[in-house]
């Protein structure tokens, strides 16, 4: 099946007709009708069939229906690329990145690099790490932002920066506070409250370091929610649901008034990595925005513990 096909294709389905549908791809219905004639030979079998003057597609059809649908979505995606490439000839940026550093990290490089190079158009993604790699690999994306510290066939892997997993909890009322017991205190693993506590899919790469460090501590997480990414598990703690153990950028992001930060001891670094493809040579712009995020990297994990947010 050739893509002039899927075009013609597509319109009698929205249409339901193949006049319309000519007219709404600007050829004549001959044509049109010529085209159709032809991608049945081609396939084998018939493709609509006519029900009171109107067209509707045969099971075989159906069937083939939410393929036509994904490849008419990649068609408009390389028309908007292209069209981007035509406009915006300063540099256009696929960004994939981790949910968690969508929050601080990524805005502020964003709004860095948009000062700096005011012509780039960005296109970004949230992924998980396993989705960020296979993106890259097929070149949806130019560069991904992840936690993942794995190297993957064909990428190449920059290390930006780190940060640590944090405790977010209630912060104590004065009658039950501790004056030995601050935001700067570390909280040890094995003090973690256990039965209230919201943790991190096994599968993330930030949920499988701490439970292996909590295996080192000869501890068992036996958490009761258990969730995808570092700010639901912040939603939920801030709702009241429990506390949790996220990375320190996402905990900072989030915080609220009532709500405190505290270093885990011993202490559980992150690296934060930009994976992006080995085979291609590096655009100037991607190698700008690799510094700035370099920059705010360091700039966001220089930042210390507080225990409320300003009122």
């Amino acid at each position: 099946m050739r893509l002039r096909h899927i075009e013609l294709i597509d319109a009698i389905l929205r249409t339901g007709s193949l006049t319309q549908a000519a007219a709404l791809l600007h050829i004549s219905q001959p044509a049109a009708s010529k085209v159709l004639a032809h991608a049945e030979t081609h396939l084998g079998y018939a493709l609509f069939v006519r029900v009171k003057g109107r067209l509707h597609p045969t099971p075989e059809l159906e069937a083939l229906t939410p393929h036509i649908a994904r490849v008419k979505q990649d068609m408009t995606a390389v028309r908007r690329l292209a069209d981007n490439l035509k406009l915006h000839p300063q540099g256009h940026l696929r960004i994939g990145c981790a949910p968690a550093l969508g929050l601080g990290l990524l805005p502020q490089t964003v709004h860095a690099t948009r000062t700096h190079r005011p012509g780039i158009v960005f296109d970004i993604h949230t992924y998980h790490s396993a989705e960020l790699v296979e993106h890259l690999q097929v070149r949806e994306l130019d560069l991904a932002i992840t936690f993942d510290a794995a190297e993957h066939p064909g990428l190449e892997r920059t290390v930006i920066g780190h940060t640590e997993l944090v405790f977010l909890g209630p912060a104590p009322t004065q009658s039950d506070a501790d004056p030995h017991d601050t935001a700067s205190t570390p909280i040890r693993l094995q003090d973690l409250p256990a039965q209230d506590l919201i943790v991190l899919d096994m599968h993330d790469h930030t949920g499988a370091l701490l439970e292996a460090a909590m295996a080192d501590a000869g501890q068992t997480l036996q958490a009761r929610i258990q969730v995808q990414t570092h700010y639901v598990a912040c939603a939920l703690a801030l709702a009241g649901c429990g506390c949790t153990v996220v990375d320190a950028l996402t905990a900072r992001s989030m915080l609220r008034a009532g709500m405190m930060l505290r270093p885990l001891s011993p202490a559980i670094r992150v690296p934060i990595s930009v994976l992006a493809h080995g085979s291609v040579a590096r655009r100037d712009i991607e190698t700008f925005f690799i510094e700035q995020l370099q920059y705010h990297c360091h700039v966001l994990s220089s930042q210390g513990y507080p225990t409320h947010t300003a009122s």
